[in-house]
């Protein structure tokens, strides 16, 4: 009866770790909170260890009442758990710039879809993964997922574009290349024609499975592809 009892346990525990709540689910419960505006004065969304969902999920948000200018919320089961107001934001946005939500097109959920397909291209091999949703350098919003192996340490990092599913660039994936050197979506063009050689051949070969990796990710964003607003509107 135990061996049935202890088989039934570990199938089903996988099937709870599916079923924890993605980050728009954390932003509603937030919005459902304090307010909706709230949602439009995040700086991040960030949680840790998933399965492939995380079980908590920090946000932190613009609070000009509170010290440090910032509160941190944290949200688990749908609904928020505690808050604190820190002195410093640790995790937030390019100069802490609010997430513009009226340009999120993933969710969590299709964050994890895009970056999976990009590492089995990169045959990286993962348990969990974190992630970390903010505005980059630019102010776009964008996802930042890392992959981790059993023991929690990172195997790659994968930068997706949180508005058009876009992957921007890579760390310590695809044959181990910097991924500056191997090309990003922005700088592709560059040092095509002058290499030459061994090292050459096999710098244009990454870079040329990361351009695949890119355009399936574009595709595979199609599929999964959420607008934030269509959700909030439908809660």
């Amino acid at each position: 009866m135990w061996k049935c009892f202890a088989a039934l346990l570990l199938f089903v525990t996988p099937v709870l770790a599916d079923e924890y709540p993605t980050a728009y689910e954390a932003l509603r419960a937030v919005g459902t909170k304090f307010s909706r505006d709230s949602v439009n004065r995040v700086i991040s969304v960030t949680g840790v260890d998933g399965t492939p969902q995380p079980e908590t999920w920090k946000v932190l948000i613009e609070d000009p009442r509170a010290r440090g200018g910032v509160r941190e919320v944290e949200v688990a089961n749908g609904q928020v758990v505690s808050e604190r107001t820190p002195v410093r934001a640790v995790v937030g946005s390019s100069e802490g710039a609010t997430i513009k939500t009226a340009r999120l097109n993933l969710d969590s959920s299709g964050a994890y879809a895009v970056a999976s397909h990009t590492a089995d291209k990169s045959n990286a091999r993962f348990a969990t993964v974190s992630y970390t949703l903010r505005t980059d350098e630019h102010g776009d919003p964008v996802w930042i997922v890392t992959l981790q192996n059993k023991a929690s340490r990172p195997v790659g990092t994968i930068y997706i574009g949180a508005d058009r599913g876009n992957v921007t660039r890579t760390e310590g994936m695809f044959a181990g290349t910097n991924m500056e050197d191997v090309e990003t979506d922005r700088d592709a063009e560059r040092d095509t024609e002058n290499e030459r050689g061994i090292i050459g051949t096999a710098k244009a070969r990454v870079r040329e499975t990361f351009r695949r990796a890119q355009d399936e990710a574009r595709d595979m964003f199609e599929r999964v592809r959420r607008s934030f607003v269509d959700f909030i509107d439908r809660h």
